[in-house]
């Protein structure tokens, strides 16, 4: 080959060459980026992260309990009469009644015959009343004059006396038929809900029977169970935030605490009455909330804190930006945020969110809190 072919081929051969280098690069382009990354003794940043520092205000305290909600003060009716048929019952489960209202009826034809039976024995009494007092007169004005002996004016005075208390108890046995026959009306003792029925009618009642329930001023109250170390904490008139099952809450106010707590479970009952029940029912089980007053508090994000071998921490930055982990004492949470009790100053700064992440002495890269959250 001659010379000056070979000067004419060359440019043509290194052209070829620089296009396979340059497709070499393109097709590997994690490879050029490692070539081009430059090398760093310390390690790159693997998290970007925000601080937070504690944040000091006043938190309520709280204590959660459960318990039952029940009628502060149930009333079990009944009739005072045996053997005695019910005519009709005039209420029904559910129902608000006034005092005084009639919530049932008995079968009164007896005692109607009884009280008219007792009309007439008193009427009978009257007339012979009348008649031994008019001869008693007419006995005292002969024995004046001297016309008739005084053991007969002794006799007529003692028919007349026979006659007012003759008078005087059938007047006292049409007074017990009148109240026998007001028995035969159950009336409401004071105003309040029905809240149970045991009675039909047609049916025989008797003396001291559990007829109906009456949930008296229709109040109900909440029953929270509390151990005995919490029960002490509690005051009359501690305010109660009672949650019903449907997600909405009720207002309550400790009215009385148990004085003995139960042997076994070591647990007392604090009684607390429903302002307004709302959906809340005799008889439902709901957790309601103790509220014993606002104290300061350092509180943190949730996101701030993580658990690990049943522990409670946090992770703060130091040299080189590198994390250290911190163990802290942990306390109630308020919505997003958490009370730290114990290892942590008021004026330490901690990463603020993904510390899930992160490990001792990890790297990491602060950036300012407005930047939003940090992502691994």
């Amino acid at each position: 080959m001659s010379t000056h072919l070979l000067h004419h081929r060359l440019p043509w051969a290194l052209c070829l060459a620089g296009l396979i280098a340059l497709g070499g690069c393109k097709s590997d382009p994690e490879t050029a980026k490692a070539a081009a990354a430059p090398a760093d003794d310390g390690g790159s940043a693997s998290l970007s992260v925000e601080l937070v520092k504690p944040q000091a205000r006043a938190l309520q305290r709280r204590l959660v309990a459960s318990g039952a909600i029940a009628a502060q003060e149930e009333m079990l009716l009944g009739v005072e009469l045996s053997g005695v048929r019910v005519a009709e019952v005039l209420v029904d489960v559910g129902e608000n009644v006034r005092k005084g209202q009639v919530l049932l009826r008995l079968d009164t034809r007896t005692l109607a015959s009884d009280q008219r039976q007792a009309d007439a024995a008193v009427a009978e009494a009257e007339a012979a009343l009348a008649v031994a007092q008019r001869n008693n007169q007419r006995m005292g004005a002969l024995r004046e004059k001297g016309l008739i002996s005084a053991r007969d004016a002794d006799e007529m005075w003692g028919a007349a006396t026979q006659a007012t208390a003759r008078l005087a108890s059938a007047k006292a046995q049409r007074e017990a038929v009148a109240l026998r026959l007001s028995f035969a009306e159950l009336r409401a003792p004071d105003d309040g809900a029905i809240s149970r029925r045991d009675v039909q009618p047609g049916q025989v009642v008797s003396s001291g029977a559990e007829l109906l329930r009456l949930i008296r001023q229709s109040r109900l109250e909440w029953r929270g169970n509390l151990p005995e170390a919490e029960l002490i904490r509690v005051e009359e008139g501690t305010s109660v935030i009672v949650n019903s099952p449907d997600g909405s809450q009720a207002q309550a106010r400790v009215r009385r605490i148990a004085t003995a707590v139960d042997s076994a479970s070591r647990t007392g009952v604090v009684y607390a009455s429903l302002a307004d029940p709302g959906k809340l029912r005799a008889g439902m089980f709901a957790q309601g909330e103790l509220l014993l007053g606002e104290t300061p508090a350092l509180l943190l994000p949730l996101a701030a804190v993580v658990q690990r071998d049943g522990h409670s921490y946090v992770f703060r930055v130091g040299e080189q930006q590198r994390v250290t982990r911190q163990r802290v004492e942990i306390g109630r949470v308020d919505g997003s945020q958490i009370e730290i009790v114990s290892g942590l100053a008021a004026d330490q700064a901690v990463v603020a969110r993904g510390a899930g992440f992160l490990s001792e002495g990890d790297r990491v890269r602060i950036v300012p809190a407005q930047s939003g959250t940090a992502a691994p």
